[in-house]
């Protein structure tokens, strides 16, 4: 059985037979292009042909290297897939994520295994807190807050989340009768999420409707809890849309009139300055802020 050529050799002979230049090979191998050469050199010689065509300006493949360099290639882009597919979990990279427990349940989750089909090498550890303003960073990575975005911290990009809106069951919208209006809405039964009790007050003064103060039927400290207590059938609530948009897609919960505010304060991805360097943070930093929350 023949002996193999070294596989040094075979890596250098790809390298030029891509880039149909020994100094590109170089480059990319980091070795020098009188290394490159004497590999080739040594592979001719135990193959007892000639490779390349040595020009005045770079070199071209021989019939035969041209032959040769498509399997050889072949071979290098297997061995890729092989070690990759086989090893992969040796690469894995977690990053530690924490969020407000509304926008964990509603916004990121339905999305997180977009972001492992993309990059299945890196994965999420998503933890939740009820209120997502500045906190201890607890090996945390990154954290998703709500508020003004005047936190110490250097790295505070705003997300964009849609306006809130008026929503609640279709039962509890029929339960009002034919003349459905906002100011009855308002009048009966709203759940009131805590943090957000200006939202009625704001919701009448930005759109001109002088609506009576609602008295509050139930109080709920997440978006997520308020929506939950709407599925029952009474009751509304003034919530993000983004935060609302599986209820609505899905006809649990309807909007029943078409007035929306702007959310009193903004979500912000924030990463810490004192952790750990690592290019996947950015990765996922730069897939959230790209999304269409």
């Amino acid at each position: 059985m023949r002996r193999l050529p070294h596989a040094t050799w075979l890596r250098a002979f790809d390298a030029a037979a891509r880039h149909s230049s020994f100094t590109a090979a170089a480059d990319e191998l980091h070795l020098t292009p009188a290394a490159v050469s004497q590999q080739i050199r040594l592979l001719e010689k135990q193959l007892g042909a000639e490779l390349f065509k040595r020009l005045p300006k770079g070199v071209a493949l021989t019939d035969v290297g041209q032959a040769y360099a498509q399997p050889i290639r072949t071979s290098f882009r297997e061995m890729e897939k092989a070690t990759d597919g086989l090893f992969r979990m040796q690469r894995k990279s977690t990053i530690r994520v924490r969020s407000s427990i509304s926008f964990a349940a509603l916004v990121l989750a339905p999305r997180i295994n977009a972001f492992r089909a993309l990059h299945p090498e890196i994965e999420i550890e998503l933890f939740t807190t009820i209120w997502s303003d500045r906190q201890t960073d607890a090996g945390i990575d990154l954290d998703i807050r709500y508020g003004d975005g005047d936190w110490p911290e250097r790295d505070i990009v705003p997300l964009q989340v849609d306006d809130a809106v008026v929503v609640c069951h279709a039962d509890h919208a029929a339960s009002l009768g034919k003349d459905l209006s906002i100011a009855g809405l308002a009048a009966a039964s709203v759940v009131q999420i805590v943090g957000s009790e200006s939202d009625w007050g704001r919701l009448s003064d930005y759109h001109g409707l002088d609506l009576p103060v609602p008295i509050h039927w139930m109080k709920a400290d997440s978006s997520l809890i308020a929506l939950q207590i709407l599925t029952s059938g009474h009751g509304s609530a003034i919530v993000s849309r983004s935060f609302a948009r599986s209820y609505l897609d899905s006809g649990a919960l309807i909007a029943p009139v078409p007035f929306e505010i702007p959310m009193l304060q903004k979500f912000f991805l924030v990463r810490y300055d004192s952790l750990r360097e690592s290019p996947d943070i950015g990765v996922f930093q730069d897939w959230l802020i790209a999304q269409q929350l």
